[in-house]
Order: structure tokens, then C-alpha cells, then sequence
């Protein structure tokens, strides 16, 4: 399956992205170091949690994504502008490029202020609070509760498979949708699927493929527009008989990473 035509699977990286806080704005990257078992760094280390989601942080365990605030059932988080510094957990917002609030989200008072706001911007009561929560080395990623190795796997987007999908439907999709931590091309649209099992190159780096990526209502919500105006996940069904766009990988061997290098599959 590592071979099309007789020749090897061969791409090259487009961009790499982390999303530090779950559920918010995309942080694109020039350059990573991946690690054995590590994961994407710095990706949804960080989250709120709803006010009921039974998250503890002298006992965590990993959590549904819907205990957390998150695109499938907020997608007004969408129309925020997001970014937060990893090393001073400073989080600021915009809106249509225009400050809307920035905290310091080390300090009480700044954890406090950001909890108010979003529970303000989803018309939570004060008994529904969410919680801003952090729990490294664990990850809040949407498949931490398969296992651990999957909470560390790094999600890869072939965006020849996206393309493929929107001249099947009509429609221009944007590969953002899907939240990926590594957007690459030059692989046939949807060959990424059948090499579950297989070990790739993403640039020096060595990995596996483990799981394919089953999408959810998430991706229904335009990340421009904030609207949910493609029905993805069954429109993926309708086409191809599954709903999944995307794979997940465990990294074997640890290199530093950037756009523009290979990615090939290692297997026969």
C-alpha cells in the first residue's frame, strides 16, 4: 500500500500547526521537535472544562471531549481569534482582528477573569462556570480516552484527500476544519486511510500509523464564516462510505521537523 503506481508514497509537509488551549485558534508553527510517546508539542495541554465534567487534578483521567468547551458544541468559539504563549500562558482574544481581552493565565486573577468570559459569551450561570485546567504530561485530545499512546499520537491531514472531497460535494473545503497537527501533500487523496499499521517518514522522524480519524459535527462549522453550513461527517459517509478524513500516528524515532520536508511511507 506504500506504492501507487508502481512508485513510493512521497509528500512533502505544508504546514504544522498546535492548538494549545482545546477547542480554540489554530497556532501555526515554523519548526517542532517530535519525540517518542511525547505527542504534537504543546497540543491541548491546556482546556476549560465544563463546570460538571468531573475533571480533578489530584486524580486526573482522561475525559470525553464534551466535558470540555469545544467546536462540536460551541461553535461560536469559532469567530475567536485566539492565541496563547506556551511559555507566559498568556492567552489574548480578537475578534474580526479587533482586541478583545488578553489575561494572564498563570495568576488567579487572570484564570478568573477568562472563566467569567466565556461563561458570559455561552450565557452560563454562575453554578456553570467553566474551568481553565491543565494537567501535563496528559493531553485533552479527542481520543486521550483510547489510550495513552493515542493521547500522544500527532494528527496528519493529506489535503489532496480534502480536495478530492470538495470537488466531490461542489464545494471548496477549507483542510482547517479538521484540526490537524500536520497538513501535507503529494500523496493520492485518501491513501493515508489504508496504511493503518504502517510505519512513515515525516521528515527524519519515523512514525506509525495507528488510527483513522473519524470526523465528528465539529467540522461542520466553517472556520471564516462560523457558521455550520456542510454537514461533513455525513456527506463523507454519503460519498465514501465512512466518515473519516485524516489518520493519527505514534512517533518510533524523534527528529525536528518543518514545512517543506518529505513525508513517505516506509512499508511495503
Amino acid at each position: 500500500m506504500c506504492f501507487e503506481r508502481g512508485r513510493m508514497l512521497t509528500g512533502n509537509i505544508q504546514a504544522l500547526y498546535h492548538y494549545p488551549v482545546k477547542g480554540l485558534t489554530a497556532q501555526r508553527i515554523d519548526h517542532v521537535r517530535l519525540n517518542p510517546a511525547q505527542g504534537f508539542p504543546f497540543d491541548r495541554e491546556f482546556g476549560f472544562a465544563r463546570h460538571d465534567s468531573g475533571y480533578d487534578p489530584n486524580a486526573y483521567k482522561p475525559l470525553p471531549k464534551t466535558r470540555f468547551l469545544m467546536l462540536m458544541m460551541d461553535e461560536r468559539l469559532a469567530g475567536l481569534e485566539s492565541h496563547f504563549d506556551t511559555e507566559t500562558w498568556r492567552l489574548s482574544l480578537h475578534v474580526q482582528g479587533k482586541p478583545l481581552m488578553a489575561a494572564d493565565l498563570s495568576t488567579q486573577e487572570g484564570r478568573q477573569e477568562t472563566e467569567t468570559f466565556f461563561a458570559r459569551m455561552f450565557d452560563m450561570t454562575a453554578d456553570e462556570m467553566p474551568r481553565f485546567v491543565h494537567a501535563a504530561p496528559h493531553r485533552f485530545t479527542d481520543v486521550s480516552v483510547a489510550s495513552e499512546a493515542l493521547m500522544n499520537a500527532v494528527s496528519l491531514i493529506n489535503t489532496n484527500s480534502v480536495k478530492a472531497f470538495g470537488k466531490k460535494i461542489g464545494q471548496e473545503i477549507d483542510p482547517m476544519r479538521f484540526r490537524g497537527n500536520i497538513l501535507f501533500d503529494g500523496w493520492p487523496p485518501f491513501s493515508e486511510l489504508d496504511l493503518v499499521g504502517k510505519e512513515i517518514r515525516i521528515g527524519d522522524a519515523r512514525a506509525k500509523i495507528t488510527l483513522r480519524t473519524r470526523r465528528c459535527a465539529a467540522t461542520e462549522v466553517n472556520p471564516k464564516t462560523v457558521k455550520r453550513d456542510l454537514p461533513l461527517p455525513r456527506l463523507l459517509v454519503q460519498h465514501y462510505g465512512h466518515a473519516d478524513m485524516g489518520v493519527y500516528a505514534e512517533i518510533e524515532t524523534g527528529a525536528e521537523i518543518e514545512p517543506g520536508a518529505p513525508i513517505r511511507c516506509e512499508g511495503v
